[in-house]
């Protein structure tokens, strides 16, 4: 932990109050306080990028909890050649991030792209995806590659449920709907709760298949806070304030998190008072 974990961060949270580039070690470096936190505060820019990424991991988790959880319960019966439909779920996931990203920014080209190629077919004109419509041609990659993820783990909650359950309701005259409604998602709940946080954190960290597709633009338009970051460090070689910037990202997390978990504990404090008042009822 301290190796892996504190040390690096402490590194860097005593660095986003220096002065710091990389012709100079961190502790050549001129002690300035709050100063860059203060600068990016006022920076417009900055502020974009924030306001990009929210929209960004919001849009690609709320639509992969959506599809992912509709194609959990759609596919949790039984049925030939489920372990190969399966397979072939998850093979998105499993690519590497910079190949779906070269893969999409092909299918996305002005002239041979699969999708204007299609819209030429019928008679349509093309589009220019990564131009005018960029973030949200970066938000349908990220869908595709991982609602295998929220996929899996939904099915794999599915059929942990106490089937006791379904069957005292399936007895009682309760319809599929009235089932997954008040039985299975209520039961989901605490898995879906940190399925949904792991991919939000993952998607406030997205870098690759971002820089492959578009570089960030056009402008600012799909330059999520990961890779100003890295730009900030790489491009402009300022390391303190690119270390400020990693801590802005690190309490937008954590505030996230703790937000999720508070809501995972009040989630479980309901079903356990419902669960003592039947109880006193019998």
């Amino acid at each position: 932990m301290v190796l892996a974990l504190l040390y690096p961060l402490g590194y860097m949270m005593y660095g986003s109050f220096r002065d710091w580039d990389p012709s100079q070690s961190l502790g050549e470096s001129e002690f300035i306080g709050l100063a860059n936190y203060v600068t990016l505060w006022n920076d417009p820019n900055f502020r974009e990028s924030v306001g990009v990424t929210l929209k960004f991991a919001v849009s690609v988790v709320s639509v992969e909890m959506f599809l992912g959880l509709g194609l959990a319960l759609l596919l949790d019966r039984k049925l030939r050649g489920m372990s190969v439909l399966r397979t072939l779920f998850i093979l998105p996931m499993m690519i590497a991030p910079v190949v779906v990203g070269l893969v999409w920014r092909y299918m996305y080209h002005p002239t041979v792209g699969v999708f204007n190629k299609t819209l030429k077919s019928v008679g349509l004109e093309g589009v220019d995806w990564l131009g005018q419509h960029a973030l949200l041609s970066v938000i349908v990659a990220d869908i595709w590659q991982w609602t295998p993820f929220i996929f899996i783990l939904s099915l794999a909650a599915l059929q942990s449920l106490p089937r006791s359950a379904l069957e005292a309701s399936r007895i009682d005259g309760a319809t599929p709907w009235q089932q997954i409604i008040y039985i299975k998602l209520p039961l989901m709940m605490p898995v879906l709760i940190v399925t949904g946080l792991l991919r939000l954190i993952d998607a406030f960290k997205v870098l690759e298949v971002i820089l492959v597709m578009t570089e960030g633009g056009p402008g600012l338009s799909t330059e999520i806070l990961a890779l100003r970051i890295s730009r900030t460090a790489t491009e402009f070689r300022e390391l303190g304030v690119a270390a400020a910037m990693s801590n802005y990202l690190l309490i937008m997390l954590m505030l996230l998190t703790l937000f999720m978990l508070a809501y995972n504990r009040w989630q479980e404090y309901r079903v356990a008072k419902a669960h003592r008042a039947i109880e006193e009822d019998k």
